[in-house]
């Protein structure tokens, strides 16, 4: 390990530009990105609970009825997270449904983006319904990017799940790639409660 010494002047300046909302999107093969996501709603919520509904949490593979650590604290809390699908594509049982599910879902996501009600929209584990094709009958990745193109100025919509589609990477005001170096999975260890659900 090489030692630094600590910064004592400010690395950057301020940027001058106007406060917007923003796209950002958490992609890659590592873990963290539903978790980074969530990191942001909280700090949301905890900012602007107060001026109505800051948060909306839209799970595109998640059953309904999932009772995972962050469903269990975000109802809480007060913030509202819905699993919109049937389970990851090797649990459904009818890839057709899954298909179904996750467009009826966009149309609930597209209307919570649209209405300029929320501060934040975030679209977890998103990816998934745009790679395998489910959102083609709706217009596909075009219409999803142009619903985000054209969304109110002030709303932020995170976007999280392996291979995002370059298009939205393109549109994206931030982009993060999460690097696998090590997973405990590799090494035989199964998922642990409160880490993993």
């Amino acid at each position: 390990m090489q030692i630094e010494s600590p910064l004592s002047e400010k690395p950057y300046d301020k940027p001058e530009g106007e406060r917007r909302g923003l796209l950002i999107v958490n992609t890659g093969d590592g873990k963290g990105k539903s978790t980074a996501a969530f990191g942001l709603a909280l700090r949301a919520h905890g900012r602007h609970h107060v001026h109505g509904k800051a948060v909306k949490i839209f799970q595109f593979m998640k059953v309904p009825s999932a009772r995972f650590g962050e469903h269990r604290m975000f109802e809480q809390l007060g913030i509202p997270i819905e699993g919109l699908g049937d389970g990851f594509s090797w649990k459904s049982q009818d890839l057709e449904r899954s298909g179904q599910l996750a467009r009826d879902g966009w149309l609930k996501a597209k209307a919570a983006i649209q209405s300029g009600e929320y501060f934040m929209v975030v679209l977890d584990e998103f990816t998934y319904p745009l790679i395998y094709g489910w959102m083609e009958p709706l217009g596909g990745v075009e219409e999803v990017v142009q619903t985000l193109f054209d969304r109110p100025t002030h709303v932020h919509v995170v976007i999280t799940g392996r291979r995002c589609p370059p298009e939205i990477i393109e549109l994206a005001d931030t982009v993060t790639e999460m690097t696998k170096i090590k997973h405990a999975f590799n090494a035989g260890i199964p998922a642990q409660r409160g880490i993993e659900d």
